[in-house]
């Protein structure tokens, strides 16, 4: 009798055990999924098994960081280039650049910084700007706050995406994207009524956005470091 009680023992506990590790990784898995993050469009592309990297329309290709300056490394530039001279000096220094995928990533991140700076959302703005750029969208933000403004922007159509301008500064490669979009910009005061735009009729608007990133720093992200209008 001891002996079979000795291992209805044994076999309790091996079901108590199981029970709990199942327990366990259903709670490890749903906290798992609650904390993953937005992707940045402008973050590194998944690769797949041969290294190469996945197609998306959301990412920009990025070099390997790992790899040592190449004895042929292009010296420091300065003053303006054309926009083929600005280009082939970043690939010169970043092989794996490809004006395509940069040009989706750029758009979707205009995207979502245009619609995180309607909402008030700083906290997806903060990994996508410069700190510079990053403090006057912010201070706009609590002014319009404070003064109980809210404002709804909507982007009814892309016209196009342009590379205007490319350069490198040291290891820090520049590229200049114009974004020609048609857009309804509708500012509205704490009692509903319109202060400025047209909730009906959408605008062209040109957009002239620098994007930045230092091709040997082990940060993957390019940041939006200047913004500007151009004139219709």
């Amino acid at each position: 009798m001891g002996g079979d009680n000795f291992f209805l023992d044994i076999l309790i506990f091996a079901m108590v055990a199981a029970f709990l590790v199942y327990r366990l990784r259903g709670v490890l898995g749903r906290r798992h999924g609650e904390e993953r993050q937005r992707p940045n469009p402008l973050a590194p592309r998944p690769q797949n098994r041969q290294g190469q990297p996945q197609e998306s329309d959301n990412v920009v290709p990025l070099p390997d960081r790992n790899r040592p300056p190449r004895a042929d490394e292009p010296p420091e530039f300065s003053g303006p280039v054309s926009l083929e001279e600005g280009l082939r000096r970043i690939h010169a220094t970043d092989s794996s650049f490809n004006e395509r995928h940069f040009l989706q990533g750029a758009r979707a991140a205009f995207e979502m910084i245009v619609r995180a700076f309607a909402d008030g959302d700083t906290a997806t703005l903060r990994p996508l700007l410069a700190d510079d750029v990053y403090d006057r969208f912010a201070e706009a933000i609590r002014q319009r706050t404070a003064a109980g403004d809210t404002l709804e922007t909507r982007i009814e159509k892309f016209e196009s995406v342009d590379l205007a301008e490319a350069r490198m500064e040291g290891n820090v490669a520049f590229c200049t994207v114009r974004f020609t979009t048609h857009q309804v910009n509708v500012t509205v005061d704490a009692e509903g009524n319109v202060v400025d735009g047209d909730p009906d009729e959408p605008a062209e608007v040109i957009d002239l956005w620098t994007f930045s990133r230092n091709v040997r720093s082990g940060n993957p992200n390019w940041l939006l470091t200047e913004t500007r209008s151009a004139q219709i």
